[in-house]
């Protein structure tokens, strides 16, 4: 039996309405342009039920007659919402659409329904019979447009991740408000020094030069890119779930978005310079999602003032304005994934189905599950994570000569926020890690040189920050960890260099580089939020809606001190990426001078064929004297240095004789690095 990807190759196929009498219906034609744009309407057709798989209802594409070419269309259902007073029959975005065009609007089904209740219209390539994705423009992507083997992708344990909400890669203004801008074409160029930015031409932080092959990450992480009716900001009420993003593809100057093409171009850019893409969803709840009109009870839990009457899939789980999904709801059914009839959890397999079609189509390299919480169906976690992982070693099987390492390369992530229940998740084998909310907890106070007020020393906040199996896991690959994230609001939430300025630090500069030094040294995959490299601050207010219209203002990157500081931490990315040494979870604290006045350690990362180094001062004490130079800090127990080697300190991108390896000056707020190189 066919699964339902397979039946969209040459149907237009819509999986389980609720209501059928009438017979959903198949309303498609073509964009005509306007104020409002209508469809050019070329057939009005019943959808056939399947007598096999009674929840199929479709239209084989070729019984239409239609020419090829591009089509927008709309399923119409008698709608099944349980909050009309009097519902209507309506059309609705296809839930399963690979492309929507927000400037073609579906009708008002009468009396009850406003602007909210108008969804877009789908778009889809029609050829010789056959369905395929495009952009309203009829752009597509070439048969072979990702020919990067997922083989030379790197390995969970050697990737740095950098965090960026799209949106947030270009800044503008809207009626003399400063809002974020960005596009996937944005994005582009933030990574192809020849791509040219779809918005502010001309930024010094872009002409002629990578931001993200400069800095060295190799592992982008974006908010969620599926298609969200809010507009231009971080993409969390999520619509059309098998869609790129409508705004993401429609820069300044487009008169129709490209969102499906620009988005696999930039995932192509992204793998021919070996970078991974980790996209963020939103499952909990979904907002204006179509199958709030073509099945509601199937998907969604209702809500109720009726204490008599509350669904228990509510439970404490907050619905952001939008639909909870009913992830516990079990009926027979036919399953859009394996093509059979068995019991299934509706909610749970169209999600499956739309990670399977991002990892098919878009080749994304991992997955963060965003609010764990608002989804609160535990097993559904592990069968997501568990099919995504499947299509990913099926497509990596097909992609790559070898089927070796298809695991170590591909990554499902969970947020939290709650450090028991993360332990929890990667115990039970749920997902493959976490963010890891404990790290930037007792970082917060580290880089202010205080304990966490619930660990005994200085000494464990640190060893607790650096070394994440001493907060309860196993391997650093269970774990994301991060000076900062995109939600910036809230105690201590603040970008690093707020966060900074916000407790009266004065050296802002030293203490970023020192949580630098730590968060590229630690046990675990790291996390920079965009700016964060060259001290980016919050311009808007810190709370929302203006927190997710901040966008980065990458031009600050020019000035001297963020130069500096951006390029301090290129070079440890760099040596994140490149060390064995910090790709195990080997780690032993050599040094710890408490000394009154003092915060002085030391730890080795690694074996003892290539060891990494770090002496980190996080006091306002220094070695430095007037009077003598090159007055020196002890560190008693320094590694031996490997035979053929030699020692060279990262920060600074210094050969380092070994007479001097362990007995450098050391200032206030100062971390020094070393590895070893081989002696040329």
């Amino acid at each position: 039996m066919s699964t339902l990807a397979q039946l969209k190759q040459s149907h237009f196929v819509l999986w389980r309405p609720r209501i059928v009498h009438p017979a959903p219906r198949l309303v498609i034609g073509t964009f005509r342009a306007g104020n409002p744009s209508t469809l050019d309407e070329l057939a009005v057709r019943e959808l056939e039920q399947d007598p096999a798989q009674p929840e199929i209802w479709s239209l084989r594409a070729s019984d239409l007659n239609l020419p090829d070419g591009v089509y927008h269309y709309f399923f119409e259902v008698a709608d099944s919402s349980p909050y009309k007073l009097d519902p209507m029959p309506i059309r609705c975005t296809d839930p399963h659409a690979w492309t929507v065009d927000w400037r073609l609007m579906a009708p008002s089904p009468g009396k009850d329904y406003g602007d909210g209740d108008r969804d877009p219209a789908s778009v889809v390539m029609l050829r010789d019979g056959f369905l395929s994705p495009c952009d309203a423009g009829g752009e597509e992507l070439p048969e072979e447009w990702d020919l990067v083997p997922p083989v030379h992708l790197p390995a969970n344990n050697r990737i740095v991740v950098y965090e960026l909400p799209t949106s947030w890669s270009r800044k503008g203004e809207r009626n003399g408000i400063e809002i974020d801008v960005g596009s996937f074409r944005d994005v582009l160029a933030l990574v192809d020094k020849d791509a040219e930015p779809a918005n502010f031409v001309g930024s010094p932080a872009l002409v002629g030069r990578s931001h993200i092959e400069e800095l060295g990450v190799n592992a982008m992480e974006f908010l969620p890119l599926a298609d969200s009716w809010v507009d231009r900001q971080w993409g969390y009420s999520t619509s059309n779930y098998l869609a790129a993003d409508y705004d993401l593809g429609r820069p300044a100057g487009n008169t129709s978005s490209t969102a499906t093409t620009d988005l696999g171009r930039l995932v192509s850019a992204c793998h021919s310079r070996g970078i991974r893409v980790i996209v963020d969803m939103a499952m909990g709840f979904a907002n204006h999602c179509p199958l709030e009109n073509t099945n509601f009870l199937d998907f969604h839990v209702e809500e109720t003032d009726n204490p008599a009457e509350i669904d228990p899939e509510k439970d404490s789980r907050e619905n952001w304005g939008g639909q909870l999904f009913k992830y516990e709801y079990s009926v027979a059914g036919y399953d859009p994934v394996g093509g059979s009839q068995q019991p299934i959890h509706p909610a749970r397999r169209y999600m499956l189905t739309q990670v399977e079609h991002w990892l098919r189509f878009y080749h994304i390299d991992g997955v963060r599950m965003d609010s764990i919480k608002t989804v609160r169906s535990w097993d559904f976690v592990r069968d997501f994570r568990d099919h995504a992982r499947a299509v990913w070693r099926d497509r990596y099987r097909h992609a790559s000569a070898a089927a070796a390492g298809a695991d170590e390369r591909f990554v499902v992530v969970a947020e939290v926020l709650d450090h028991e229940m993360e332990k929890g998740l990667v115990w039970d084998n749920r997902v493959d890690g976490v963010w890891n909310t404990k790290f930037m907890e007792l970082m917060r106070y580290v880089v202010l040189g205080q304990k966490a007020p619930d660990e005994p020393s200085f000494e464990w906040t640190l060893r607790k920050a650096i070394d994440c199996r001493n907060v309860g896991f196993g391997d650093g690959a269970q774990v994301v960890n991060y000076l900062g994230s995109h939600d910036t609001e809230g105690y201590r939430n603040e970008r690093l260099f707020d966060f900074l300025q916000n407790n009266g630090v004065i050296e802002t500069q030293q203490r970023i580089q020192l949580g630098f030094a730590c968060l590229l040294t630690a046990v675990g995959i790291p996390m920079i939020l965009a700016g964060d490299e060259f001290a980016e601050h919050s311009d808007l207010q810190v709370k929302h809606p203006t927190k997710q219209m901040d966008a980065v203002n990458f031009d600050r990157v020019t000035e001297p001190w963020r130069n500096q500081l951006f390029k301090y931490v290129s070079r440890l990315v760099r040596l994140r990426t490149e060390s064995l040494s910090l790709a195990v979870n080997d780690t032993e604290f050599i040094h710890v001078d408490t000394t009154p006045g003092r915060q002085v350690l030391a730890w080795r990362r690694g074996g003892t064929q290539d060891p990494v180094v770090v002496v980190a001062n996080f006091s306002d004490w220094g070695t430095q004297d007037p009077g003598n130079p090159r007055a020196e800090y002890v560190v008693a127990n320094w590694p031996r240095t490997p035979p053929g080697r030699r020692w060279r300190e990262i920060t600074q991108d210094r050969y380092v004789p070994s007479e001097w390896a362990g007995r450098e000056p050391l200032f206030p707020w100062e971390a020094k690095i070393y590895r070893t190189e081989a002696i040329v």
